[in-house]
């Protein structure tokens, strides 16, 4: 790879900073001003009658929870009933229904914005699915996302309440004010680069030795505008974004990314809105943008260095990825999409050097906070910061305070049980998978195409995938068996909701509070002091949790 081309890749990085950068003051602030109480609009309040509910009810977090967890059942049980009955819908394009155990770990992979796909799209699900299904759900998870992210905030913001807000009217604003026009403006800006939007059932084309060759299309514009926009991934084709009908151009790959990392970027501004400090909005989004450059920075050294003899001769490690897009290109996205919750690829992550693919795992590792999706990256980071002013109290021996409330040991239980939950999820499912009997010769005779440490690490990442709601995979891994898709739906339903119910339970603790005034011994938020010291955390915790597992997989084989 030539020193134009590493250029080339330098300034698509500075292109999309300065971006994120011209969209952090506006997106931030309009996301404020749509979740701050104003008057609800007239399509508003006819869906408000619809679903009966009255918008000017306030919640206390059990309710909000219970109404997330209903909505997010109700989606659940509609896509696997959609895929059940395929044969029957129209657009279904001749395909059959979807098989129990693929159509369960599919429906929990949509509603959780997870979007794993363990079957080739563009010939398992037909038109109805894709869109009354599964492109409906990546509006709906995205918006959940960002209304649970707005009620822990509430919780720093608000005085002796009782209550977070109303969660349909959340959801409701998310989507009509935020998302909806969001992805139509973009699924039109996708269109101009080349990306297909048809209701045609495909060309059959003669190919070069005479043979036949069926090329689908679809509504594809439609749902990759808000694949990325909502970091819900998947695709429509089984290529993903690699796949020149859904990621045509090089331009069409900078907008991708923009799209994925925009509303999480944008969040930390909204957040210092709404609690009446912007600068606690940039110390925030300091973190983020620090760590996710040093992940981007190694990955893409990891890939330029190559691995052998014949890769450096090659230039790169240009195996599995776009020559459109080129090694930088593909870093770029890689780390973007791991770094949210997105999971779309537009390069084969098991095709990676062992170093740059565990740059992928450990961007989920860390809980992709570095911005993290659509809500969960926000609500993800504020966690790490209650556990960070906890530590830091405790090194100056004064009770931990963050934005004026203080943190108790009730806070910490509900910070520590939220950390918790996922890498016990990881470890226990990659590990069930290597010990039940039946399950591990399934595991290892069937799923895991690659032995020894690369089929470890294609295991691990599936599961740590799955825990974070991000939905890329190894793509060595054959993941539609009855194990797999059972477990990975599971993982996945226990990742997106159990994280939700500490942070929301969090959020009501938090709102109960008053005040307490700053005195000389509260550790500053918004100061290099605290960013070093949250950036720090969010390594460690996830060095102390997951380095052993990853010394058995990346690690061992990198060094190998």
């Amino acid at each position: 790879m030539g020193a134009a081309d590493v250029w080339a890749g330098i300034a698509q990085v500075a292109t999309l900073v300065l971006l994120l950068v011209v969209a952090y003051r506006p997106l931030g602030d309009w996301m404020a001003k749509v979740f701050t109480p104003v008057r609800h609009n007239r399509v508003e309040r006819g869906v408000y009658r619809l679903i009966g509910v009255d918008p000017d009810a306030e919640q206390s977090w059990p309710v909000y929870l219970r109404g997330v967890l209903l909505f997010s059942v109700a989606g659940l049980l509609l896509v696997y009933l959609l895929q059940r009955i395929q044969v029957v819908l129209p657009g279904d394009l001749g395909l059959p229904a979807v098989g129990p155990s693929l159509a369960f770990n599919t429906a929990a992979s949509f509603v959780a914005n997870t979007n794993w796909q363990s079957y080739s799209p563009e010939v398992t699900v037909g038109y109805t699915v894709q869109m009354a299904g599964l492109a409906v759900q990546n509006f709906l998870s995205a918006a959940v996302g960002l209304s649970v992210a707005v009620a822990l905030v509430r919780g720093f913001a608000r005085r002796k309440s009782g209550t977070l807000g109303n969660v349909w009217v959340d959801i409701v604003r998310g989507l009509g004010r935020l998302l909806l026009p969001g992805a139509f403006v973009f699924a039109i800006v996708l269109v101009a680069g080349g990306v297909v939007q048809s209701w045609g059932s495909g060309t059959d084309v003669t190919t070069l030795i005479g043979g036949t060759q069926h090329i689908p299309d679809g509504f594809v514009a439609s749902q990759e505008a808000i694949k990325e926009l909502g970091t819900n991934g998947g695709g429509y084709f089984n290529a993903n974004s690699a796949h020149p009908f859904e990621n045509p151009q090089a331009w069409t790959n900078l907008v991708e990314v923009f799209l994925m990392l925009v509303i999480p970027f944008s969040l930390p501004r909204t957040f210092g809105r709404l609690v009446g400090d912007d600068r606690q909005g940039y110390a925030i989004l300091a973190v983020m943008g620090a760590i996710f450059l040093v992940s981007l920075s190694v990955m893409s050294i990891a890939e330029l260095g190559g691995g052998g003899v014949a890769t450096q001769a090659a230039g790169a490690a240009m195996e599995g990825k776009e020559s459109r897009f080129g090694i930088l290109g593909s870093t770029l996205f890689s780390t973007a999409t791991t770094s949210t919750s997105t999971g779309a690829v537009n390069a084969m992550h098991d095709s990676y050097t062992p170093i740059g693919g565990m740059m992928a795992l450990v961007n989920m590792m860390l809980g992709e906070v570095t911005p993290g999706g659509v809500g969960s990256g926000l609500y993800g980071m504020l966690v790490l910061a209650v556990i960070t002013v906890f530590i830091g109290g405790l090194l100056v021996g004064r009770t931990p305070e963050y934005l004026g409330k203080k943190i108790r040991a009730k806070e910490m239980t509900f910070a520590a049980l939220y950390i918790l939950v996922t890498p016990t999820l990881v470890l226990l499912a990659t590990g069930l998978s290597l010990v039940i009997p039946g399950v591990r010769e399934q595991v290892l005779g069937t799923s895991v195409f690659n032995p020894g440490n690369h089929g470890l690490t294609e295991l691990l990442y599936a599961f740590t995938s799955g825990a974070n709601n991000n939905g890329s995979a190894f793509g060595g891994l054959t993941a539609n068996t009855t194990w797999m898709n059972s477990a990975l739906g599971v993982v996945m339903l226990l990742g997106r909701f159990v994280p939700m119910v500490f942070v929301l339970a969090l959020a009501g603790s938090l709102a109960a509070q008053d005040r307490v005034p700053e005195t000389a011994g509260t550790l500053p938020t918004h100061r290099p002091l605290f960013i070093g010291l949250l950036g720090g955390v969010a390594v460690i915790v996830t060095a102390l949790t997951y380095f052993p597992v990853l010394a058995l997989g990346p690690l061992a084989e990198g060094l190998s």
